[in-house]
């Protein structure tokens, strides 16, 4: 089975910190500060990556001592970010095109997610297999509908909400 990355979107995700599977988290910066700032420190308690996603994600990554998941405006956004967060780590979601994801790699964050659709996956499929022929980076991928099946993707983690990886652990 691989690593999850667990998505959190709500306070009650919390309960989620201890699965064995899941390495880190995805928070969003629209939850409450001190509710952030609560989960931030039962996940570094637990020994795993907490990062933050949304607007104001960077300003909230480095008040609350958390990491930063970044997308678009890759070239122009990455050394600005990396100046700001210091040594924490930075994800950033790369969309289905090879020159995106050689521009993402040339600028090394610590890892590259593919998000997938079922209508366009074979195409996604593709540039995810080419990617880890050519990079050294780690990579995610994101299943953004239930129909998906990301058992076959070359990635190191996966990204799931925490309804849908009960879901997954219960089938196994």
């Amino acid at each position: 089975m691989p690593k999850f990355i667990l998505k959190i979107t709500a306070e009650s995700a919390e309960n989620c910190i201890d699965e064995k599977n899941v390495e880190c988290f995805i928070l969003s910066a629209s939850l409450p500060e001190d509710c952030l700032g609560r989960i931030i420190r039962k996940i570094e308690a637990a020994g795993k990556i907490a990062l933050l996603e949304g607007e104001d994600a960077a300003a909230l990554a480095v008040k609350l001592g958390a990491d930063l998941s970044a997308s678009t405006a890759i070239k122009k956004e990455m050394a600005a970010l990396r100046r700001q967060l210091g040594r924490r780590f930075l994800g950033v979601i790369c969309r289905s095109r090879r020159h995106e994801a050689m521009i993402v790699s040339e600028n090394e964050p610590d890892f590259v997610v593919f998000r997938i659709w079922s209508e366009g996956a074979e195409k996604t499929k593709a540039l995810a297999d080419w990617y880890a022929e050519f990079f050294l980076l780690q990579t995610a991928v994101e299943p953004m509908d239930g129909s998906v099946n990301f058992s076959a993707w070359p990635a190191d983690m996966v990204i799931l909400s925490p309804e849908d990886y009960k879901i997954l652990v219960a089938k196994k």
